[in-house]
């Protein structure tokens, strides 16, 4: 499956030299529940091996459906991953589910904040949002961005507007080390030279570097978790101004 995806699918374009399109969606469903088959996460893998198709992560299932109503007027192959945990949670329906969009390649801020930026996708996505109301209460003021659309990623160089405004940045991701963090790391620092704007060194927050263990707690201490974040951005303000921010113990 993944050999035909990788060398056939997402090189037919390329291969046929304009001549010959597959406009085919790929509807799965990953991220955060509980066990190694429901709690893994294979993005890296999945973003570097799927060159020649759109890789997206919506956080919510309406997100979701705007990405469908984008593809289907598009005629190019699309892997649509969502939240396996967000089929649990309520969402407002919107009037206008089957007409409304979610354009690929942009990514969306959540919250605007001056003080640093998070940068996140998926079910992780919305522990950072409760996370940076937290730290609204500490004083630190952070500008929440959701991926959203992993490949293409950030093709208006958004990531990089937001750090010029907040000279910080800690991506957080479910994936392993050196998996899409990684890749949304060296995009921001290389691509978008995000690099000559940061006056703290960018971090990544990333799970462990093993396969989740089984159920929720398996999850919980896998992957970054809300207590993670919080020290990991208090942190990153510390080391910046610890008279303001001191330590938390």
């Amino acid at each position: 499956g993944l050999q035909t995806l990788s060398d056939d699918l997402a090189t037919l374009l390329y291969r046929t030299v304009g001549k010959q399109k597959a406009p085919l969606i790929i509807r799965t469903r990953g991220h955060r529940l509980e066990g190694i088959w429901h709690s893994g996460s294979q993005m890296g893998g999945i973003i570097h091996l799927l060159r020649g198709i759109y890789i997206l992560a919506p956080r919510n299932m309406t997100k979701a459906a705007g990405f469908y109503n984008t593809l289907m007027k598009s005629d190019e192959p699309a892997l649509i991953i969502e939240s396996l945990n967000g089929y649990r949670l309520k969402e407002d329906k919107p009037s206008n589910l089957g007409e409304i969009t979610t354009p690929i390649g942009v990514v969306e801020i959540v919250k605007e904040g001056t003080d640093i930026t998070l940068l996140s996708y998926g079910s992780t996505l919305r522990i950072v949002v409760n996370v940076a109301q937290e730290l609204k209460e500490v004083g630190i003021d952070a500008e929440v961005i959701d991926a959203q659309s992993l490949l293409p990623f950030d093709l208006s160089n958004s990531v990089l507007t937001s750090i010029k405004k907040t000279n910080r940045l800690l991506i957080i991701d479910e994936d392993v080390p050196g998996g899409c963090a990684a890749y949304l790391m060296q995009d921001i620092i290389e691509r978008q030279g995000a690099y000559k704007y940061l006056d703290s060194a960018p971090q990544t927050l990333t799970a462990q570097a093993h396969r989740p263990a089984y159920a929720s707690d398996g999850d919980y201490f896998s992957k970054p978790n809300a207590e993670d974040i919080f020290e990991r951005v208090y942190h990153i303000m510390h080391e910046a101004n610890p008279t303001e921010y001191p330590k938390l113990r």
